[in-house]
């Protein structure tokens, strides 16, 4: 059925009369006639009934006539739906983000974009960087944040932000009072360390590959929280985001360990499916994660 042909049927039948209905649609009457007609022909059946003075419905056409009251209500409301999801004042945005970004990056951003647009539903799934580049595939997810490198052909990927990975340990810890401290002395500790999978994890054993070293932990857990909490604890060291160590370090509750020949940053990526179009909502919380980046880029550069 002809979309115009079914709106201007649906005007006339309210207008009560092809002249009326033609002035309402600023169409010219003939035309209405001609299209009405065909309308009629298409479905087989006699619409309206010219009168003297005006037209009349038939039976058909009054059964016509509701089906065409429904659909100018819901053309008018999907209309209205699409205008809210455009200007923000509905949808919703799932975000993907490993653990340190989800922990201490997230919550200031997602803070910000809820202020801004409050009728958005947010979903935050955290996991680690092959879970979230997994998620981004199969289309749960829209956005993903990721401390991992990226491989895989089916996304692309962009940096928003060098982190500083650093080493800790408790307050007192024997190579906070040397000066000459190499990753080789690190490397001799006790060390606990993130879990296989983990950005952080991929890194730092990246890091140590390159100059010959690797560790052996007495110890792997997936939360951050847990980690710095045996840390502080005296159980051993860590290298660590020092997003996630910023509160310890003012406290006093972990040091950070000064190692001469270690400088580790690295690229924290948002991670999307290659050509896939991008919702409103997403082109928003970029823009506030921008300004997280913004706020935060400048103390990165100088954090010793």
């Amino acid at each position: 059925m002809n979309r115009n042909h079914l709106a201007l049927f649906h005007i006339v039948a309210q207008a009560g009369s092809i002249s009326r209905g033609a002035e309402a649609a600023r169409v010219s009457q003939p035309a209405v006639s001609k299209q009405i007609a065909e309308l009629e022909d298409e479905l087989g059946v006699r619409l309206l009934e010219r009168q003297h003075r005006g037209c009349r419905l038939t039976e058909a056409g009054s059964i016509l006539a509701e089906y065409a009251s429904h659909w100018r209500t819901v053309e008018k409301e999907a209309e209205r739906a699409i205008a809210e999801y455009r200007g923000l004042k509905r949808g919703r945005l799932a975000v993907g983000a490993s653990l340190t970004i989800g922990g201490h990056v997230l919550p200031e951003t997602i803070a910000e974009f809820r202020r801004r647009f409050p009728e958005i539903e947010l979903q935050l799934e955290i996991a680690n960087t092959p879970n979230i580049q997994q998620a981004l595939i199969n289309g749960s997810i829209e956005l993903g944040l990721t401390e991992g490198p990226m491989e895989n052909d089916e996304l692309e990927s962009t940096v928003f932000f060098q982190d500083e990975l650093v080493a800790v340990a408790a307050p007192g810890h024997p190579l906070l009072k040397r000066k000459d401290v190499r990753v080789r002395d690190l490397c001799r500790e006790p060390f606990i360390q993130r879990e296989e999978g983990s950005g952080t994890r991929a890194v730092v054993e990246q890091a140590l590959r390159r100059r010959g070293l690797k560790i052996k932990p007495f110890l792997s857990l997936a939360s951050p929280e847990a980690i710095k909490n045996m840390v502080a604890l005296g159980l051993g060291i860590t290298v660590v985001s020092r997003l996630i160590v910023e509160l310890e370090l003012q406290k006093g509750l972990l040091k950070i360990i000064p190692v001469k020949d270690l400088a580790i940053q690295r690229p924290l990526h948002l991670q999307r499916v290659r050509d896939r179009s991008q919702s409103p909502a997403a082109a928003k919380f970029l823009e506030v994660l921008k300004m997280w980046e913004s706020r935060h880029g400048a103390k990165g550069e100088d954090r010793r």
